[in-house]
């Protein structure tokens, strides 16, 4: 609306602007001297016309300002939704490459969709229309000129916008693909390294790169192209209004100040559309990016009700089926099982057959395409999820750990948590050796897979010595020697609280209550 209304304070302006230059050129040319210039002389008509250009100038800063910051709010907003559906959805794969170029120069190249495209069409939504009412009040003949030729500019751009479209969403591809291929490279150097395969990889980053370069280059081509038929196409048509007016003259049939008005605004008609065709390029790769952001948005598709969960009582997925957005296998077809207070159930099964999506719906990380997740009988569809998580502790297969001590990863289970308890709960975990006091940086660096296990389950007992009634167990003892599995075995079930643990390992499977295959649905 700031937009449409600057417009036509500019289309206002653009008017004074021709009509003051028209009349004071018309005045001199009719007195042939200075003395024929209105608005009090020379100076006066300088004078008014500087204003105009101020007015103008003016405007233009205010539009910039505008756009800029609804650039700045709608690409903040974006980035918090999309950090929010991450964190709803962590189990989801979302390649971290491809993330991190959407959140950085992806939405970034929103300002172009902002600050140039946006206001340029309430610019050309208004400025054309007010000009050519005024043409047509002058000269109906160049008018309708105008109004034939001014639709042609419109069409090439649409023509022209649908093969640039196609060629930004294929270059947006790629360049998500370089993007993931080189964070994937840079994460497994050290393991390239060890195995001799670093520098082979070189050839396939290049060849990736070079695919980039090409559809880059090709855009380009496909903008500048462009250009110049908008360009052409204008330049023609206010040729087609000013050869009629410049014969019409000669022989005395149009007024000197009525052709030069006429003369000076059809550019102004043509230029706002002109301009909406060349600052389109300068949107496009914002508008791609806003499309990747809302489907990650619109993708996460949670349970999310008002009802708090219950703080008791057995937890049950019913007949949970589960199919990723994108894709047409389900991930998961058919689960049920029971966890109970004090119960420890082994979910097993081969890779891929669904183990940790049913932790995901259980968490409420994923929403079931179908069946129930419940709580005490009552759908965790229903419930407020920030309740239902307070009384979870989890231990995933990839714990999250944060660059800092030891003592401040475990505390995040629990952020009260005095000295001695944090001592404890690593303890409890085995992990005593490590030194509450250790730093280690993002992701676990400087720990090894078992002792990154061991924190994550020292966070997770101290979870629920806070009041956390269900402790969730993605293959806990994977990298532990047998004698600390036993260890660990038992300390999860001296925890006294119902406890869902994926798992392979023999040991484990021995020591729960009941064993849930995932696929075949027998419990034993």
């Amino acid at each position: 609306m700031a937009a449409v209304g600057i417009g036509i304070l500019t289309a206002v302006l653009v008017l004074a602007q021709s009509w003051v230059l028209s009349q004071t050129v018309a005045g001199v040319f009719a007195d042939r001297s200075p003395a024929g210039v209105p608005f009090g002389g020379p100076a006066g008509a300088i004078g008014l016309f500087a204003l105009i250009l101020l007015g103008r100038a003016g405007l233009a800063w205010v539009n910039s300002c505008l756009a800029h910051r609804s650039a700045a709010r709608v690409k903040a907003q974006l980035r918090h939704d999309i950090v929010a559906a991450r964190l709803a959805a962590p189990t989801r794969p979302q390649p971290t490459g491809r993330l991190i170029t959407l959140m950085t120069q992806g939405l970034d190249a929103l300002d172009g969709y902002y600050a140039k495209y946006l206001p340029q069409l309430g610019l050309a939504l208004t400025v054309p229309v007010i000009v050519l009412v005024a043409i047509v009040l002058t000269d109906w003949e160049s008018a309708l000129i105008i109004a034939l030729t001014l639709p042609l500019i419109p069409m090439f751009m649409i023509l022209i916008g649908k093969v640039t479209q196609a060629r930004m969403d294929r270059r947006w591809v790629v360049q998500s693909r370089l993007a993931h291929h080189f964070g994937d490279l840079v994460a497994g150097l050290p393991t390239l390294q060890v195995f001799g395969r670093a520098r082979a990889q070189e050839t396939g980053l290049i060849r990736t790169e070079e695919k980039h370069r090409e559809e880059t280059m090709s855009t380009l081509r496909v903008s500048f192209l462009s250009a110049f038929v908008l360009e052409l196409v204008a330049t023609y048509s206010v040729a087609l209004v000013a050869v009629p007016i410049g014969i019409r003259l000669v022989y005395g049939q149009l007024d000197l100040a009525a052709g030069l008005f006429v003369l000076m605004l059809a550019p102004e008609a043509y230029l706002p559309v002109r301009k909406v065709g060349a600052h389109y390029h300068d949107s496009v790769d914002g508008i791609a990016a806003a499309d990747e952001a809302f489907a990650v948005i619109d993708g996460t598709d949670l349970p999310g009700g008002t009802r708090p969960a219950p703080a008791q009582g057995p937890v049950a997925l019913e007949n949970v089926s589960v199919t990723y957005p994108g894709t047409s296998e389900p991930a998961l077809t058919g689960l049920s099982l029971e966890v109970r207070p004090g119960e420890v159930v082994a979910l097993v099964g081969p890779s891929g057959s669904g183990k940790s999506t049913a932790l995901a719906a259980l968490l409420g990380f994923v929403a079931p395409t179908d069946g129930r997740v419940l709580l005490a009988g009552v759908d965790l569809a229903d419930c407020d999820i920030a309740t239902w998580r307070s009384q979870l502790a989890w231990v995933a297969q990839e714990p999250g750990i944060i660059n800092g001590t030891i003592a401040d990863n475990v505390r995040l289970g629990d952020p009260g948590a005095a000295d001695a308890q944090v001592e404890t709960a690593l303890s409890r975990a085995r992990a005593a050796g490590l030194g509450a006091n250790r730093e280690i940086g993002d992701s676990g660096e400087g720990l090894s897979a078992g002792e990154r296990r061991r924190v994550a389950l020292a966070r997770a007992l101290l979870r629920i010595e806070a009041g956390g009634r269900l402790l969730v167990l993605d293959e806990p003892t994977a990298g532990l020697d047998t004698d600390t599995e036993a260890e660990i075995i038992a300390e999860v079930r001296a925890a006294g609280v119902a406890a869902l643990v994926v798992t392979h390992r023999p040991a484990v499977i021995a020591a729960a209550d009941r064993v849930v295959s995932v696929g075949a649905q027998v419990s034993s």
